[in-house]
């Protein structure tokens, strides 16, 4: 064995902060040493501000107090995201985290809910989705705290404040043991056989490694630049490759802190707005082809709430992957691996999950090529199971009342999504592998949303009793919506429980 002695993360934000929160985390009472070299003179990107659930267990794992971490954050609570004018003008509809329904004696809820429509049952889908519920009245409590009640079933994620992310991950990274170089990177030295040797810095400081984590945003200075890692283009698939973004002032109205993202649909891509404690995160994801930039500030301004705290920024960017996110002794992760539209708020997750593989197949200084390979297979396809799920909200779309929305119906679609949506609309069976992302849930909430139904349900699902089935639905929507109704509203929550203070 020839373990690594110095792992080097270039970059910051919280794609650095993440990563080397998780690696000070395992590699805690080893003789490795990390150290994160970033720079003040670079800003960091914030497109989006929201995650999604496995990012609260990841706090978990870490061992992070999680009201603490929402408290010092700004952080709000995350139910579900909704989607208007996405299927159509006027209609809206929820991507729900955690179940729908319950197993009907062993049977699958979704197709017994299939076989009631099909007989003219007047329930949606989403009556049966106790975050969609909760959502929509504004109401929260933590499933957990929920036990014996339909609430139990649902899930949360966070909306968060991304640079105190960044600021909180440094103080628990450099509490274990991760050095924090300041310094602009101006040369990325390699030795003969390719691998990097080092970082020059422009203040003359001198930083060497083993073994090179990019975190360097969309320059992706070491894999791309250095490497030569070619791209990966997805933007004839995903049209939209411009966002402005503006923070604004909440007001004192409760219904501002709502527990879901905002998804909404415009003339030429959609809108965003995610809430924290005491302001909100609003953007215009668009396709300049479409739209100028002065057009799309114009159009965010127009709608956003409460007073602007700053400027709108414009953020350029292009969606897809590298080829390889491992080569040689560098590995890249967050937007120096790629970057998909944050409609489904996958930016952070996809961070998260790289490291994750990271440690799965952590190398030494021999670098055997399988642990890159198998690092490589495993991320490209969680890249290309986000880039399916956010095209599936557009090519399912029934708008054609723009030239965009129309360039959208007309954009490829995937030969691995083709495969999936196939499968569902012929026998309402889903199409996944191992370890992946969205579960039958969300395939399924978003399918319904967007008008997408199986032409028949499975055939087994004959062997119950009709009656057993509407009973339960019958049964089960009224009592659902009784338990949400009780619950304390969002905002009054988080006031209760875990207080940003008010110096934020």
């Amino acid at each position: 064995m020839k373990p690594l002695k110095k792992i080097v993360i270039a970059g910051g934000g919280t794609a650095g902060w993440i990563t080397a929160s998780m690696l000070s985390f395992m590699l805690k009472g080893t003789q490795t040493a990390i150290e994160l070299v970033e720079s003040d003179e670079i800003g960091t990107i914030g497109v989006g501000e929201s995650t999604i659930p496995p990012f609260v267990v990841l706090l978990r794992n870490l061992g992070i107090d999680e009201q603490e971490f929402i408290a010092a954050t700004d952080a709000s609570f995350k139910l579900a995201i909704r989607f208007e004018d996405w299927f159509k003008k006027d209609l809206t509809y929820y991507h729900p985290f955690g179940t729908l329904g319950g197993q009907i004696d062993t049977h699958e809820f979704y197709q017994c809910w299939l076989r009631a429509k099909e007989a003219g049952h007047p329930s949606e889908l989403q009556d049966f989705a106790p975050a969609t519920v909760m959502a929509d009245q504004f109401k929260f409590m933590l499933p957990f705290k929920a036990q014996r009640t339909l609430i139990s079933s649902a899930s949360y994620a966070l909306h968060v404040d991304a640079k105190r992310v960044a600021q909180y991950l440094r103080n628990y990274s450099e509490a274990r043991g991760v050095t924090r170089t300041e310094g602009r990177i101006t040369r990325v030295r390699t030795k003969p056989n390719g691998h990097i040797e080092g970082l020059d810095l422009a203040n003359g400081k001198v930083v060497d490694g083993d073994f090179f984590i990019d975190c360097t945003g969309f320059r992706s200075l070491l894999l791309g630049q250095t490497l030569g890692v070619g791209f990966i283009d997805w933007s004839s698939e995903l049209l939209c490759n411009r966002a402005i973004a503006v923070q604004t002032e909440n007001t004192d109205d409760d219904a501002d802190v709502h527990p879901y993202t905002l998804a909404h649909a415009q003339d030429c891509g959609w809108r965003w707005r995610i809430p924290l404690q005491h302001r909100a995160g609003n953007g215009y994801v668009f396709s300049s082809h479409f739209l100028s930039d002065d057009e799309a500030i114009a159009t965010l301004m127009r709608q956003v709430r409460g007073r602007p705290i700053i400027d709108p920024a414009v953020i350029p960017f292009r969606t897809g992957m590298r080829a390889k996110m491992w080569e040689k002794n560098c590995v890249a992760l967050g937007l120096a691996a790629g970057f998909i539209e944050p409609l489904e708020s996958t930016a952070i997750h996809l961070v998260y999950r790289a490291a994750d593989y990271l440690l799965r197949f952590f190398p030494d200084c021999d670098f055997d090529p399988s642990l890159a390979n198998e690092f490589n297979r495993r991320i490209g396809a969680e890249y290309e199971e986000v880039r399916d799920f956010i095209v599936l909200h557009y090519c399912t779309t029934q708008r054609d009342d723009t030239p965009f929305w129309r360039a959208v119906r007309r954009a490829p679609i995937p030969p691995s999504l083709r495969a999936r949506m196939d499968l569902f609309k012929a026998t309402g069976i889903l199409r996944q592998g191992l370890e992946e992302l969205f579960g039958a849930a969300s395939w399924q909430s978003v399918y319904e949303g967007m008008g997408v139904r199986p032409s028949r349900y499975q055939p087994f699902v004959d062997k119950l009793p009709m009656s057993v089935i509407t009973e339960t639905l019958d049964r089960s929507a009224p009592i659902l919506r009784s338990q949400v109704e009780g619950l304390p509203g969002h905002a009054q929550f988080l006031r209760e429980h875990c207080r940003a203070p008010r110096d934020i």
